[in-house]
């Protein structure tokens, strides 16, 4: 399976944004349109988009879900995979995109909540259409836009997840999480080493480097944010780098 460099459009208050480990108001990046840098990260090369309703995941509901909608409408019929997450919080939330046409829901605070979710959308969707988000802070998940600390670790709740049919899941370091300081890629390798289903990772990635040290892990893609709004490279560069490094 080849690796895959994702580019990320995180959304707040109608904005696409980068936050610092997730923390309102700290922004290092705020663009006026989300649909319109979507299809700019269509034109240089990505094969699948991750959009995330901040919003939702932070306060539970879902206010770019209009844009979320726009961005679909008009990237899907250019041949691109979407996947969703922020504020999924119930069946019907993840119908209701699916059925919209994204590709995989990404769950976080809901299945850490509520397991018997990913296996009732797994049920009805099919594996390949659940993902599960693993946010780790200081060796346990975070859920509720990383507001709270859970009690289990991302193995033991990976291996549940997959156990209870997710199809993929997502692994973000938030230890490392938009402090463009490069990645600490050993949580990824346990994740990776404990389960069968594809881990994507998330979180640090600063350089074209970090992006063949995380393939190195067994991941098959990364979702990357920060690096490319700052510049650090383009996503042409990134997906170069990894199609010359085979």
């Amino acid at each position: 399976m080849s690796f895959e460099v994702i580019p990320a459009v995180d959304m707040r208050n109608g904005k696409c944004v980068q936050l610092v480990q997730g923390v309102p108001g700290s922004e290092m990046i705020s663009l006026d349109d989300p649909v319109a840098v979507a299809k700019d990260w269509v034109a240089q090369g990505a094969k699948t988009l991750h959009l995330i309703d901040l919003d939702g995941a932070i306060e539970g509901t879902r206010q770019n879900a209009p844009i979320i909608e726009n961005i679909v409408s008009e990237c899907k019929p250019m041949g691109m995979k979407i996947q969703v997450g922020g504020g999924i919080r119930s069946y019907e939330d993840a119908a209701s995109l699916l059925e919209l046409g994204v590709d995989r829901v990404i769950i976080s605070t809901a299945a850490i909540n509520n397991p018997q979710l990913v296996k009732e959308l797994a049920d009805s969707f099919g594996s390949e259409h659940v993902n599960v988000a693993l946010d780790s802070k200081n060796g346990k998940v975070s859920i509720e836009g990383w507001k709270k600390q859970s009690d289990h670790t991302a193995v033991e709740m990976g291996i549940k997840f997959e156990e209870l049919g997710a199809g993929s899941l997502l692994f973000t370091n938030i230890d490392t999480e938009g402090l463009m300081q490069g990645v600490n890629t050993r949580p990824t390798q346990e994740l990776v080493d404990s389960v069968s289903i594809p881990v994507i990772a998330s979180g640090g990635v600063t350089s074209l480097e970090d992006l063949i040290t995380i393939r190195e892990t067994g991941a098959t893609a990364v979702v990357v944010g920060s690096a490319l709004y700052t510049g650090k490279f383009t996503l042409t560069e990134a997906i170069n780098t990894i199609s010359e490094d085979l």
